[in-house]
Parts: structure tokens; C-alpha cells; sequence
């Protein structure tokens, strides 16, 4: 194995580690609305939903006709997710299971 992709799997570890768990441990009650952390702690899931969908339009690139299915379950089931929960959690597993049921049926 390459040491240099072993060390940039780290690194990228590491920060997703750190992403999920500091914003946890971070005492909101003294966060003042429209402070730079709030800011962050607020885009913090729509950037994980964005990095999601740049992931599914990757294929696009071969335009695959079963990747593009794919992709639309993926977006469609985003879109219901949010529209009936009105949560970015619910629109984010609304959308892995869509992608997750056309992958499992093409």
C-alpha cells in the first residue's frame, strides 16, 4: 500500500472524526445566533447532504442510464425526506435509502 494514500486516508479520518464529534461536546447555551460557530454548527448538515450529492453526480461523468437512475432515487428520496420531516437527518437517510433501493434493484 502507498504510505501517502494511507496518510491522506488519516487526515480525511481524522477530520470527519472531528466534525462529527467536537460539534457534540461544544456548550451551546453560551453560542451566541449569528456567531461564526453557530454559523458553522448550522451548515454543518446541509455540507454533509451536499457531499453526498457531489459523490452521486461523480458518475455522471460516464453517463451511465443506471447511475443517473440511481442518482434521481438518491435526490428524489432527499427531497421526500425534507419535505415530510422537515429535518436534514430525515432528508439524508430519506436519500441513502433511496440511492441504497435503486442500487439494490438495477
Amino acid at each position: 500500500m502507498n504510505s501517502d494514500l494511507l496518510f491522506v486516508g488519516l487526515i480525511v479520518g481524522v477530520g470527519t472524526w472531528a466534525m462529527r464529534y467536537l460539534p457534540t461536546r461544544i456548550d451551546v447555551s453560551s453560542i451566541k445566533p449569528g456567531s461564526p460557530v453557530s454559523r458553522f454548527l448550522d451548515a454543518t448538515g446541509p455540507a454533509a447532504i451536499a457531499a453526498l450529492c457531489v459523490a452521486s453526480f461523480l458518475p455522471l461523468i460516464e453517463a451511465d442510464v443506471k447511475a443517473l437512475a440511481m442518482l434521481a432515487a438518491g435526490l428524489a428520496g432527499t427531497y421526500l425526506g425534507f419535505r415530510l420531516g422537515r429535518d436534514i437527518s430525515i432528508a439524508s437517510i430519506g436519500g441513502a435509502l433511496g440511492y441504497g433501493l435503486a442500487f439494490w434493484l438495477l
